[in-house]
């Protein structure tokens, strides 16, 4: 668990941008597009600012709509607490704490589980979310920061 943890707060602090706006958005919704295609996943890919304004939003074939509610609850979980919800699902984990069953989130509004990441730019902190949904959590989380590395180079 400690490796885990570990390994996700390393690569949150190396996926930082130098700038992200609209360009930037419709460039990695379309790269994560590309990847998701090419391997036959199906997969709804979210990129909103943090007032809600969405950047890129695409589905594959074979989503529900049930990725829509998920994708809503796991960027909350990015923008109240600028971190992953890979991270903050793991912190929960080894802290042996669930949140949503004590009463501190709500689980009609956060979903503590991986595949959303934050768009950290320098300077200017947590500026957006790329999330997707469709696979298990850390394969979401996984392609979410696969198009991310790919992006910032």
């Amino acid at each position: 668990m400690d490796d885990d943890l570990t390994a996700l707060q390393a690569e949150e602090a190396e996926l930082e941008w130098d700038r992200f706006g609209v360009d930037d958005a419709w460039e990695l919704g379309n790269a994560v597009r590309a990847i998701a295609h090419e391997r036959g996943q199906s997969v709804t890919i979210d990129i909103r600012r943090v007032n809600g304004m969405i950047l890129f939003r695409t589905a594959l074939a074979g989503v529900t709509v049930d990725q829509d509610d998920w994708v809503r609850r796991k960027s909350a979980v990015v923008f109240r607490f600028d971190t992953s919800s890979a991270l903050f699902a793991a912190r929960m984990a080894a802290a042996g704490f669930d949140p949503t069953q004590v009463g501190w989130l709500t689980a009609a509004d956060y979903a503590v589980t991986g595949g959303s990441v934050p768009i950290r730019v320098r300077g200017a902190g947590v500026v957006a979310a790329l999330t997707i949904s469709g696979l298990s959590s850390e394969e979401d989380h996984a392609l979410a920061t696969e198009a991310i590395r790919a992006a910032i180079g």
